[in-house]
């Protein structure tokens, strides 16, 4: 019998806030206007916590400083044949490069707040978005050598 080879796609994703609202991305996925967090992929060589900071940067301009995972979550859409393997970060916001373009894709930043995200209309990429949200107000933290 020939063993299945699972790859999920390996994700990292910040939850920054700033009284009572969230950053978050507008970005234009799968030919849609989405909001997420800022996330993205692992890349080859990279750690989590690398990863998470360059993502941050790339697709807000700001500089992201970890301080705790908020989650490690496993997502499956029933629209693709992919599983996404997310993991969430909490932590501080620093400096702003307001000169800095932002990533391909990414249309502008926003500050929402989680009643917001909640709304119907609000058009998040995935679930995670609002999971990841609502952990955090749960006030689930795990220390970083977790991962």
């Amino acid at each position: 019998m020939t063993a299945m080879v699972w790859k999920p796609d390996v994700t990292v994703a910040a939850v920054a806030e700033r009284d009572g609202r969230f950053l978050l991305v507008e970005e234009r996925a799968s030919g849609r206007v989405v909001v997420n967090q800022p996330a993205g992929h692992l890349e080859d060589g990279e750690t989590f916590l690398e990863a998470v900071v360059r993502e941050t940067l790339e697709e807000t301009a700001w500089v992201f400083r970890p301080q705790a995972v908020v989650g490690v979550y496993v997502w499956r859409p029933e629209h693709l044949s992919r599983t996404f393997l997310r993991v969430a970060f909490t932590g501080d916001l620093h400096s702003h490069d307001s000169a800095r373009p932002l990533d391909r894709g990414i249309l502008r930043t926003r500050w929402l707040s989680r009643e917001q995200l909640a709304d119907p209309r609000a058009r998040l990429r995935s679930p995670l978005v609002l999971r990841c949200v609502d952990d955090y107000v749960a006030g689930v933290r795990y220390p970083l050598d977790l991962i």
